[in-house]
């Protein structure tokens, strides 16, 4: 299956765009799903199964239960798979078939624009562009920590999908470097997109501001971390609008 990626530039008006904000990376999307003839074949026994199941694939509840995709996510995992490897992996499974179905669209974010999202945001309704995507940040701008380990990881973006019941599902991407393989997800619960007005405004942490970064030398840089999934929420929010 030949994919076409349908790149949105999100630029500032007012400054030149900074090192990748004029052209989407390598995603994670085409590192995890190269063959992604796969994927096409996964998508079409997908919407089959729906049909004679009765069941609404754009739920991850009922996306998990579904033969085509257990199949699928233990082929490529193994027999042996930890229960927690397959659950993230059938989470990013989810989110790719309904990136294909939306056309690939990719939003990326030049650097003036994310920070206009952090520190002076205004905007109107939230609506989310098309019913999936990935938000591709600016590179090294925003920053979590890992699970596990004492170093901070790079986030590079965001999937969403919005359910045909309203849900919004997003799973952050973490980790994408060049100098070793694959990459994190960190997913986020779900939450009703009716409510992302009052995600645009809400203070998420408690004690230091939201998105504000401890990372030595993060001042200076003026980096951005990302805590709670509170936090992907109210950034996904400020996007939509």
């Amino acid at each position: 299956m030949v994919v076409s990626f349908h790149v949105a530039v999100i630029p500032s008006s007012f400054a030149p765009m900074t090192l990748h904000d004029s052209y989407a990376r390598f995603t994670p999307y085409e590192l995890a799903f190269p063959a992604r003839d796969l994927l096409d074949e996964l998508i079409v026994g997908i919407e089959e199964e729906a049909g004679r199941r009765g069941m609404d694939s754009s739920d991850l509840n009922a996306f998990f239960t579904m033969e085509r995709v257990d199949a699928f996510v233990r082929e490529i995992q193994g027999p042996n798979a930890l229960p927690e490897t397959v659950h993230q992996y059938v989470a990013l499974v989810f989110h790719a078939v309904h990136f294909t179905r939306a056309g690939c669209p990719i939003y990326l974010l030049s650097e003036r624009i994310a920070r206009h999202l952090v520190e002076d945001y205004w905007g109107g309704q939230p609506t989310p562009p098309e019913p999936s995507g990935y938000v591709q940040l600016p590179q090294h701008l925003f920053w979590m920590s890992s699970a596990g380990s004492d170093a901070p990881e790079s986030i590079d973006g965001i999937f969403w999908v919005l359910s045909k019941r309203g849900m919004l599902h997003s799973l952050l991407i973490t980790g994408l470097r060049p100098d070793r393989p694959g990459f994190a997800t960190v997913p986020v619960q779900e939450a009703p997109v009716s409510e992302a007005s009052s995600w645009v405004d809400a203070v998420v942490r408690d004690g230091t501001d939201d998105f504000s970064s401890q990372l030595p030398g993060g001042e200076l840089d003026q980096l951005h971390s990302v805590e709670t999934s509170g936090e992907v929420l109210k950034l996904l929010a400020r996007f939509f609008a």
